[in-house]
Order: structure tokens, then sequence, then C-alpha cells
């Protein structure tokens, strides 16, 4: 285990029950004494995600007594309208693609920015003063609200529109998945990679029936195609 607990005012955490999520769920235990977790539901095919998000926090929580001291209350909010008003692979039953605009058409458009508004207006009224989500932009698919310009803009956006001092933590921004394994590694050594492996979950698609040696998914869709290709490279494979 690496650390301890910084004494800051505590984090809310954007907990989706994925991989990037999780690693940043238990980056953020390792440095607040208390951490909540905000998770969304907006409609989304893989919305299975949801459902894995308990057995992560539990098997957190036992990992490290002091994780299990540190992890506050989880909340989840529905953002129905979202999903409504979003014409995307993640939204609606249609094939994952290429769009015209040079995107997967798993992007949502705003959804990050969404999010993260709705982050910060929850940390406001639970006094929470750091914010802590997965974006990256060094393994994604170029979905523009995971840039490091953006969350930095949006940073100053939200402290300005509510008069406040949030402070937007991306500790995955800058690496990629082999090295978010193997920060999972750092964070809690074998014990933490088996369960954010097996018990978080990542594929578009939302399979949870089907077992590769990187966890669950179809095998075939982006996010499986990352989550495998940085299994293996932080495996040496």
């Amino acid at each position: 285990m690496t650390g301890e607990s910084s004494g800051a005012p505590g984090a809310l955490v954007l907990f989706s029950g994925g991989q990037d999520s999780s690693t940043c769920l238990a980056w953020a235990l390792d440095r607040f004494d208390h951490v909540e977790t905000l998770g969304f539901d907006y409609g989304q095919r893989h919305r299975v995600e949801l459902e894995c998000r308990t057995a992560v926090r539990e098997g957190l929580a036992n990992l490290n007594p002091a994780w299990r001291q540190r992890l506050g209350e989880d909340h989840t909010v529905g953002l129905a309208a979202l999903g409504e008003i979003s014409n995307t692979s993640l939204t609606r039953d249609v094939a994952i693609e290429m769009t015209d605009a040079g995107l997967p058409n798993t992007f949502v458009p705003g959804r990050n920015i969404v999010f993260l508004t709705f982050a910060a207006a929850l940390a406001y009224r639970r006094g929470l003063k750091h914010i802590v989500a997965g974006m990256c932009e060094t393994d994604y698919s170029g979905y523009p609200d995971c840039r490091d310009d953006t969350i930095k803009a949006l940073q100053v956006a939200l402290n300005l529109g509510m008069d406040t001092r949030f402070v937007l933590h991306t500790p995955l921004m800058f690496i990629d998945k082999a090295e978010t394994w193997a920060m999972t590694e750092r964070l809690g050594g074998e014990a933490l990679v088996d369960l954010i492996r097996d018990e978080s979950h990542s594929c578009y698609l939302g399979d949870r029936a089907t077992k590769h040696d990187w966890g669950y998914g179809c095998g075939t869709c982006p996010a499986c195609d990352l989550r495998a290709a940085g299994w293996r490279r932080y495996r040496g494979g």
C-alpha cells in the first residue's frame, strides 16, 4: 500500500464501476480522509457497470482497514435526459463505428461536462473540495471532453460559477492502460489488481458472461480492446 492520507478536505470520486474509475477510487482512498462516490445512470447500454460498483467498493474496503474507514457514502444520479437526447452507440442499440466527424459513435456529447457539473453541485452540498475522475487523453478514443484542457477549463468555470475552490483531479490523464494497471499494483498489490480485473466493468456491450485474462467483456468493442492491450503490456505479453 502507498502513502498516508493527506488530511485534506474530503473527495468525491466519479465512480462508474469501470477499470479507470475503480483505480481512481483506490487512488483517492490512499490520499484523502473521507471519500464519497458518485455514479450516473443515463440509460447507457452497459449499465451493468452500475451493478459492479457495490462489489468494487466492498472489495476496496476489505483490502485495507484505513480505506474502509475513509470510504463514505455512495450516490447515484439519474440522467435519463442525457441518454434521450444522445444518438450514440452507448445510448442506442446500434453498431459501434466511426462517424463523419472523425469520432467513434461511442462519444456521448457533453457527458463528462454534465457529469462534472453535477459532481460539483453534489460536492458543494457535501462540503467536499476535491473531485476525482478517470478522464485520460493517452489511451482514449479521441473524446474531446477527456482532454486535459477541457478539464482545466471546466475547473475554472465551476469555481467561478459556484464561487468556491474545487480541485479536479485526473490521475490517469497522461498514462496509458498498462500504466493504469501498474498504478493499481502500486496502490494495493496483486489483490487490488485481481479485484479490479474481476469486479470492474469496461465493455461497451455490457458482456459479463465472457471472462478473459484481463476481465469480463465481449473482447471486440473499443473498450475491451484498450483494456486487453493494456493488460498484455502490463504483464509483458
